[in-house]
């Protein structure tokens, strides 16, 4: 019984972190998936089966070595020199998915709150400011209530789509985009999205002293991106191309299921951008701990207060440009990982 929980947790936890801003919101979705049309759906299940195998992967072998920070497991992956570089190259991607994370609270706050984008981004940092205080439980505690909730919405979402004449949209939207773009895309998405759950995932595992929990929190977690995954595409499809033109398209969808529901909607996309950004900030801190001798509290305020300049740039164009370029460097990392033995 407590070694099921416990898998529910991680796995919780797994779909937490990955189910960040960008996804959540669904600006993610069109840029990886729903932009290729009917290829669209073929390649969420690329993406499903990559995040099965090297989530668990990722998370078994820091459990093996007992790694404390991303940082040990980029060591063991690429050797002492090479794992450090690595390390400060994900810092710099930590920081900037960080600050999309941030700057997709904002934009939450503005568009459906109608409150100012400055104040969704301080009370983002003073939250996770607070909730860092009681580390990696923290982090699994919220994802346990929000993420099954956001499964819940998802399904309703669907289950709203089929009823539209649309509905069966993602089996026949073209696409301009070349074969080699469409299948390379879920590649990068999986390598982005594995190096910014890293920071998370690698303490997750280390601290997890059952093997059998750890690798089926990473199953089971794969398996409930891929399915969140689906259902986002299948809803965005159905709503091309006018739903492009919204920060956060999937609050949009949500409208159609009446305004309660799209308030709670709306309420569980904040809630998956900060949960994902608090267990960001948490392993970013882990790793800059060993190299820095300033208090854990003092860096995590530090590293938000560069977030927090960096959000200032808006959403989208942070997404659109950070994401791409960060799931390229990402390739070299996840390759890696693919040929090392657990």
């Amino acid at each position: 019984m407590k070694n099921g929980i416990r898998i529910f947790q991680i796995a919780f936890t797994y779909i937490g972190t990955i189910v960040g801003a960008g996804f959540a919101t669904g600006q993610e979705i069109i840029q990886f998936f729903t932009q290729y049309g009917k290829w669209g759906a073929l390649t969420i299940m690329v993406a499903t089966a990559l995040f099965i195998w090297l989530g668990t992967k990722m998370m078994l072998i820091s459990q093996r070595i007992s790694a404390r920070s991303y940082e040990d497991l980029n060591k063991h992956l690429f050797g002492q020199k090479a794992g450090a570089v690595i390390s400060l190259i994900m810092l710099v991607v930590l920081i900037g998915v960080n600050s999309v994370m941030l700057a997709g609270a904002g934009s939450v706050f503005m568009e459906h709150l109608n409150m100012h984008y400055q104040t969704g981004l301080l009370l983002t940092i003073i939250g996770t400011y607070l909730l860092l205080k009681r580390g990696i439980h923290a982090i699994m505690q919220i994802n346990s209530i929000v993420v099954p909730m956001m499964l819940t919405l998802s399904v309703l979402v669907v289950m709203n789509t089929i009823k539209l004449p649309t509905a069966d949209r993602f089996l026949s939207l073209s696409t301009d985009h070349n074969m080699i773009a469409v299948w390379f895309s879920p590649i990068v998405y999986t390598a982005f999205n594995l190096v910014m759950a890293q920071a998370v995932l690698v303490p997750l595992g280390s601290k997890t002293e059952s093997k059998t929990a750890v690798k089926w929190g990473g199953i089971v977690g794969g398996i409930g991106v891929g399915l969140m995954l689906l259902s986002a595409h299948i809803a965005i499809s159905a709503h091309m191309p006018g739903i492009r033109q919204y920060e956060i398209p999937m609050g949009s969808i949500a409208s159609h299921l009446g305004a309660v529901i799209q308030t709670i909607y709306v309420v569980l996309i904040f809630m998956e951008i900060f949960s994902t950004f608090v267990a960001d900030i948490y392993g970013v801190t882990l790793q800059l701990q060993q190299h820095i001798k300033l208090s854990p509290k003092l860096i995590s305020v530090i590293v938000m207060f560069i977030c927090f300049m960096l959000s200032q740039f808006g959403f989208s164009s942070l997404l659109s440009i950070l994401y791409p370029v960060f799931g390229c460097l990402s390739i070299i990392w996840a390759v890696k990982l693919m040929l090392k033995s657990e």
